[in-house]
């Protein structure tokens, strides 16, 4: 690395423009090379207003899978970067504060010869603080939530717990914080802290710390010291290893549901049928879906939940039918898969997932019992219709309704292709959408022959759409001008530019 490489590390403040240091405003003016952590901050906006030009490294959360590997990557992409020239990189609050990626690169530096600038400013701790009127000279520990399992707490003294950015992970910090507070133990959750027309505060009993509906990635919650009267014994974490049995059963979320449609219950959900609930299912099994495409292991977790609590709603009202109840629902499910799994919990033998497959849709025709039923049928109606028409095409196939692979597939795209356009000609709508229909069934039966899901390509391009349009939104609204105010040609350069982030 070359001995000029120099690096200054900026903080922006916990929030508010009044939060930014002199020093560091007037840094921020004029650094050739600004590098933010997140744009997702409230200062940002206000930046962006006064005309500072800077790039950010949002998009590395999206692609790394944990927090310390996408610290470890912006580290690195720094002092990269500093070879260049100087760079000017900013934080929010503190940048010695509860920033693991300026700890990285203060500690890579040191063996690059990189020279290291701190601007300090405010912390989000010092708003902190002022929001709940505390000392912290009177003692006080401030503890990463996401370390929690790595770090014991000391109840004796008040703590700060941080990186509380969602209801899963509040969830989280809740479970380990009653191993040794009680759970009537009040806390209080505070986010944004000291920007104005946004901070919120409330204080609230531990076990109900996840109930909270706001948290963001400017949340913090203040634990008060315990009484020695009040000290938990903390239980030592066990060490065994090895297979385990599942102990996980749905009475608690059933008898929830119970209560929620008992007399005293809530009205709403005493209103609900299974008729009514349907949206609902379907919308619940979408945002699965989408945290999936995201591939947000906390999203997928909660929204799983959210699938969960519909599947017990809807038991619970089969249970007032006198139709059956959740225990029906499980023992169903686990005698159909032991049935349809031969190859592991019988004797037979597969070669291959082609062949368990075969033996699956075997299995599920000797299961049927009555007059014969087409290939088709079982396929349901209210399926969307990208889904059901890979459904279909899976089940010709089946029989041997198929082209051999996706070359024959492929042409057979080019053709409906070319049909449509000869119909477009016309202006006649029935047949255009007749084509146009046939263009969409080609494309899914090639999706098929590729082994992609065309829902999920779908649903990721659409991801992707939205990235990249809400950029240009961001960029059209930096210039001050309404984004229909611009020539598609102004839009579509914006465009690019989000397609090479």
């Amino acid at each position: 690395m070359p001995a000029h490489a120099r690096i200054t590390i900026a903080g922006l403040g916990p929030g508010s423009p009044g939060g930014i240091t002199l020093g560091v405003w007037e840094s921020l003016k004029h650094s050739p090379r600004i590098l933010l952590r997140t744009g997702i901050h409230p200062v940002v906006e206000w930046l962006q207003q006064a005309g500072i030009n800077f790039a950010t490294y949002d998009y590395i959360y999206e692609e790394e899978p944990d927090f310390q590997k996408v610290y470890n990557k912006i580290a690195t992409e720094v002092l990269s970067e500093s070879q260049k020239g100087e760079v000017l990189y900013a934080v929010p609050g503190h940048p010695l504060v509860a920033e693991e990626s300026v700890r990285l690169i203060i500690a890579m530096a040191e063996k690059n010869n990189t020279s290291i600038e701190i601007l300090p400013a405010m912390s989000f701790l010092d708003s902190f603080f002022t929001t709940l009127q505390i000392d912290p000279a009177a003692g006080l520990q401030v503890v990463d939530g996401l370390r929690l399992d790595r770090k014991r707490l000391l109840v004796g003294l008040p703590a700060v717990i941080t990186q509380v950015y969602s209801r899963l992970a509040a969830s989280d910090i809740k479970i380990s914080l009653l191993d040794v507070y009680p759970p009537e133990h009040q806390v209080t959750v505070v986010s944004a802290a000291g920007v104005p027309d946004r901070e919120k505060m409330e204080t609230i009993p531990l076990f109900e710390l996840d109930r909270l509906s706001w948290f963001d990635h400017l949340t913090s919650i203040y634990v008060p010291a315990l009484a020695d009267g009040d000290k938990k014994s903390i239980p030592h974490p066990s060490v065994e290893g090895g297979d385990q049995e599942c102990c996980y059963p749905l009475d608690q979320l059933v008898n929830i549901i119970r209560r929620l449609r008992g007399k005293d219950g809530c009205p709403w959900d005493r209103e609900q049928d299974q008729c009514s609930l349907r949206r609902y299912l379907i919308e619940e099994t979408y945002e699965v879906l989408e945290a999936i495409a995201d591939g947000d292991r906390y999203k997928i977790c909660e929204e799983l939940g959210d699938l969960l609590l519909q599947i017990v709603f809807h038991a619970q009202i089969a249970t007032e039918n006198g139709d059956f109840d959740v225990n029906n629902v499980v023992a169903g499910i686990c005698e159909k898969m032991i049935r349809r799994h031969p190859h592991v919990f019988g004797n037979i033998r597969v070669q291959d997932s082609n062949e368990v497959l075969v033996n699956w849709e075997k299995i599920k025709k000797e299961e049927k019992s009555g007059a014969p039923v087409g290939v088709l049928t079982g396929v349901p109606r209210h399926l969307p219709a990208l889904l059901r028409a890979a459904k279909l095409q899976e089940k010709a196939a089946g029989v041997g309704f198929d082209w051999p692979d996706y070359r024959n597939t492929l042409e057979k795209v080019h053709e409906e292709f070319s049909e449509l356009v000869d119909v477009i000609i016309t202006a006649d709508s029935v047949r255009i959408e007749e084509e146009l229909g046939d263009v969409l069934f080609s494309m899914v039966n090639l999706a098929r022959h590729l082994a992609v899901d065309p829902e999920s390509a779908l649903i990721g391009t659409c991801l992707k759409f939205i990235r990249r349009f809400n950029y240009v939104e961001k960029m059209a609204g930096a210039s001050g001008r309404d984004i229909s105010s611009f020539s598609l040609s102004e839009l579509d350069r914006w465009w690019e530019e989000a397609k090479k982030q």
